[in-house]
């Protein structure tokens, strides 16, 4: 009895990890549907919103914690002055593309300024499955061209783009389907090791917004993210036709004590949950924190008009007061 059971409950397991599988389809289906839908109404909203000074900027502006806590103040004054548009695409399924729809593109137009000569940054980050069934956002990372001691990410963005471009040719010199090499830290490169001390010189919590453009993630390629997939499909058929157990996928192998963490080299490593904030919330609410930009200015309006009436009715009164008074500054919300 109590074998049959435990049988019966680790089978009611399987089904209900094969119920949220397929409630996660229907999930990806909703996005690529929901997409379809409103891509004309976002380009719609482009062509509107380009006609208003400075609108991505006062979006930005009352951004959400989740993005706010980002943005230094030093990124706040290049964002605030600089940036002419935001957009979001879901670019594997432009024109009708069956890739999966939580593959995102944000793309960020710049006007001139004094730190570097682009005038557009995009970044991609593909949704991908790896062969031990880990699955996620993953990314390269983007160069920015910086001015001549304008960096923002002082130094950091520069050389994760060396170090990203090393890994990679190693990572495909390793091919598809076989395991990847893992890099000790006393096998580092040169580079990577001045990644590193950089990173613990800067710290990770007050580095800029731009290193954003850093973000990695795990190294998934487009051919083991396919192979994947299919091994995916073809595991959950056969469950379905045999009622056979799914089975938990390759387990990962045993890592060696001086193994490094895989984000010793991870200049962002809330890379993906900043993306996932502005394509999921800022991009889709940006006439809600426009409205919220203009309602603060109009109350900040406000309180400094009735401040400046209050010392412009006492006027006369207190004659070396009214002197000695420090002059009133209009107070951003």
């Amino acid at each position: 009895m109590a074998e049959a059971a435990v049988a019966e409950i680790n089978a009611t397991y399987e089904s209900l990890a094969e119920l949220e599988r397929e409630f996660e389809d229907v999930e990806v289906e909703i996005i690529r549907q929901q997409y379809a839908l409103t891509k004309p109404l976002y380009e719609k909203r482009e062509r509107l919103v380009a006609k208003i000074p400075n609108f991505w900027p006062l979006v930005l502006e009352q951004a959400p914690p989740d993005i706010d806590q980002y943005i230094q103040p030093v990124d706040s004054a290049l964002l605030l002055s600089s940036l002419k548009s935001f957009s979001v695409s879901h670019f594997e399924i432009e024109s009708g593309g069956k890739g999966d729809p939580r593959s995102i593109s944000i793309k960020m137009e710049f006007g001139e300024n004094e730190h570097f000569e682009d005038t557009v940054v995009e970044k991609k980050f593909w949704y991908r499955r790896s062969k031990l069934g880990h699955a996620g956002l993953v990314s390269e990372p983007v160069p920015i061209k910086w001015k001549a001691g304008k960096d923002l990410t002082q130094g950091l963005l520069d050389l994760t783009v060396k170090v990203w471009e090393h890994d990679k040719k190693e990572g495909q010199a390793n091919g598809v389907g076989k395991d990847k090499k893992k890099t000790k830290s006393k096998d580092w490169t040169a580079d990577q090791k001045a990644l590193r001390e950089k990173i613990d010189t800067f710290g990770l919590g007050g580095v800029s917004f731009f290193c954003w453009f850093g973000y990695r993630g795990d190294y998934i390629t487009a051919e083991e993210n396919a192979i994947a997939v299919e091994e995916d499909k073809k595991m959950r058929a056969d469950k379905n036709r045999d009622g056979a157990p799914e089975s938990e996928g390759a387990e990962e192998d045993d890592e060696d004590d001086d193994e490094e963490d895989p984000l010793a080299l991870e200049i962002f490593p809330d890379g993906d949950d900043l993306a996932v904030a502005l394509s999921e919330d800022l991009w889709p609410s940006a006439l809600k924190y426009f409205t919220q930009a203009q309602e603060a200015d109009a109350i900040s309006d406000i309180d400094f008009e009735d401040d400046d009436e209050e010392v412009n009715g006492g006027e006369g009164e207190d004659e070396e007061d009214d002197d000695e008074a420090p002059p009133l500054k209009k107070r951003k919300a």
